[in-house]
């Protein structure tokens, strides 16, 4: 653990966690209460999922929104886009539907932009050897965040309405801003010209030996905990609880990933990305699988299983990016990466909308951890030996 309280001493590497903990606080609390803002206003839950959609569908355009992050500086697009955003909420108090979704579209967009450029910032300016401990503790902000900011959101909508909550989120904006502003990193110009094409990310991810199967590993993970995630109210009907038994789950499983996180450095320098990644994947699958089992004692482990699984194989694909990837195509490979990581969730999620009421969740719970666990075995081949000597940093292969 030497190495990860070495990333919290390192000024930089502290604001920018400290700058995504303020932006993470606030973006929970408005993605929950978007949607419920919308209900109240209209009544109508197509437009409240509208909310959600609006917010995730740019990561589909995250390979051309990545080119941003290459084309200009950084240090300066973060606080931009930070304080860009911090005087676009003030509109949603309004309070029109049509206002709400443009600003939260535009959310989206700015996200995915704001991710790939903290991102490549962050590999220039944290050592190697410690990216992926800054990464962990990223997660872990991250989900923690996600288990404290929904609850506080949805109290200030109670007492006050969607403007406060609207107004707290562009305060941490404009925090978010100013701790960046602090960051000491030297960049150099813009590297690509406006004819490199914004799909080299993608050809790159592709032919690197080490990216592609991270990538497509964690690309069928996420497909698997989409649809995961659709039976998880069906699993709560066959323990015999009401709905609302989701929270204890979920809470479960955050504290989980939360754990994960702030392990996640001493085990990737010890077990190599894709060993890492590998037992992640397994760990969660197996979690899946058993949910098959109506047990309240099982069904809580198998939660937090799932939540100290699921984030290995997303640690270690983004530290691998950051580590293979040239500074001059790091914010394309970044939004790539993201894209083809988390947009199979989506469909992952749709497939088990569709099958959760014409089939029993058990057999399909069963099922599912079987072909969650077929996606580990291409990470646990002979290779990954190799890869987790070669990863270690001479300091830890030759000892003073």
């Amino acid at each position: 653990m030497t190495k990860t309280w070495a990333v919290l001493h390192d000024r930089d590497a502290r604001l920018c966690l400290t700058g995504v903990l303020v932006s993470g606080f606030g973006t929970s609390a408005l993605w929950l209460v978007s949607g419920v803002w919308v209900k109240d206003l209209t009544g109508s839950d197509g437009l409240a999922a509208l909310c959600m959609l609006a917010m995730w569908l740019p990561t589909l355009a995250g390979p051309l929104l990545g080119t941003i992050a290459d084309r200009v500086r950084r240090k300066p697009l973060l606080i931009g886009g930070n304080l860009l955003m911090a005087a676009l909420l003030p509109v949603l108090l309004t309070e029109r539907v049509a206002v709400v979704l443009a600003v939260l579209l535009v959310y989206g967009t700015t996200g995915v932009v704001l991710d790939a450029a903290e991102s490549a910032l962050v590999a220039g300016a944290v050592a190697p050897s410690l990216l992926g401990d800054f990464n962990g503790l990223r997660t872990a902000v991250n989900e923690g965040m996600k288990l404290v900011a929904p609850l506080a959101g949805a109290g200030l909508y109670t007492l006050y309405g969607g403007p406060a909550v609207a107004l707290l989120d562009a305060t941490t904006f404009v925090l978010a801003a100013l701790l960046y502003r602090g960051l000491r990193v030297r960049e150099d110009g813009p590297g690509p010209s406006r004819r490199t094409p914004f799909v080299e990310g993608t050809r790159h991810i592709w032919a690197h030996p080490a990216l592609r199967p991270l990538i497509l590993a964690g690309a069928g993970t996420m497909l698997c905990a989409g649809v995961n995630g659709a039976l998880m109210y069906a699993v709560i009907d066959g323990l015999g609880h009401s709905p609302a038994y989701a929270g204890a789950l979920y809470a479960v499983q955050g504290a989980g990933s939360v754990a994960v996180g702030l392990l996640s450095g001493p085990a990737l320098r010890r077990l190599g990305g894709r060993r890492f990644a590998g037992y992640g994947i397994v760990l969660a699958a197996v979690a899946a699988g058993l949910r098959a089992v109506p047990s309240d004692p099982l069904a809580l482990v198998c939660s937090a299983a799932v939540g100290l699984g699921l984030p290995c194989v997303l640690i270690a694909a983004l530290t691998a990016v950051q580590r293979e990837t040239p500074d001059a195509l790091l914010g394309r490979a970044v939004a790539t990466a993201n894209t083809l990581v988390f947009a199979p969730n989506v469909l992952g999620l749709a497939v088990g909308a569709a099958l959760v009421e014409p089939v029993d969740q058990r057999p399909l719970s069963a099922v599912l951890g079987v072909v969650w666990l077929v996606s580990s075995v291409p990470l646990l081949q002979r290779r990954a030996r190799a890869e987790r000597i070669a990863s270690r940093s001479p300091s830890d292969a030759n000892p003073a």
